[in-house]
């Protein structure tokens, strides 16, 4: 039994891909994770703006369930990334590139909330997921999701696939 388990062991290892494409993809994981705290506070400033007129930094740290501090300093490397600006006692607002980007990562995150109700995800659960996933796929993945969206589905009941909520590809792909 031993021996089954170091030959499996083995057989594992032997399958690791090349040290480049490895560090390749763990690389670009790190950088969306970076991103992807940018991208977050970026959506929610923009809903923010839209349904209250302002997005101050309490209200962002309440809805992202961090501390005052943590939501400030991320505000601030908003500002020096571009995407945001701030006025004293107004609050944050986001730039033409921090709009752009709100824009993008709220089409994503519609893209991958479709793709999952689609494949029997209930709502909720696909809303909570989609806010991972969106900051990892990739253009390519995002092509097929909106490709498996809008084909017909064969051998399947006559459920449509769900709209991708009045966005086009050009808009998630960026």
């Amino acid at each position: 039994m031993l021996r089954n388990t170091k030959e499996k062991r083995v057989r594992v290892a032997a399958e690791l891909p090349p040290e480049l494409t490895q560090a390749r993809r763990f690389g670009k994981t790190r950088s969306a994770q970076s991103g992807a705290l940018l991208e977050d506070y970026v959506e929610l400033i923009a809903d923010l703006l839209a349904t209250r007129g302002e997005a101050r930094p309490t209200d962002v740290a309440r809805r992202l369930g961090v501390s005052h501090a943590t939501a400030i300093k991320t505000i601030s490397r908003l500002k020096r990334e571009g995407l945001a600006t701030g006025r004293p006692y107004r609050g944050v607002f986001l730039t033409e590139t921090g709009l752009a980007l709100a824009e993008r990562m709220r089409a994503r995150h519609r893209l991958v909330v479709d793709l999952l109700v689609s494949l029997g995800v209930p709502n909720e659960v696909a809303e909570a997921d989609a806010e991972g996933i969106e900051h990892y796929v990739s253009e390519a993945t995002l092509k097929a999701f909106t490709q498996f969206l809008q084909s017909p589905r064969i051998g399947r009941t006559s459920r449509k696939a769900p709209r991708l909520s009045g966005t086009s590809p050009s808009q998630i792909l960026g």
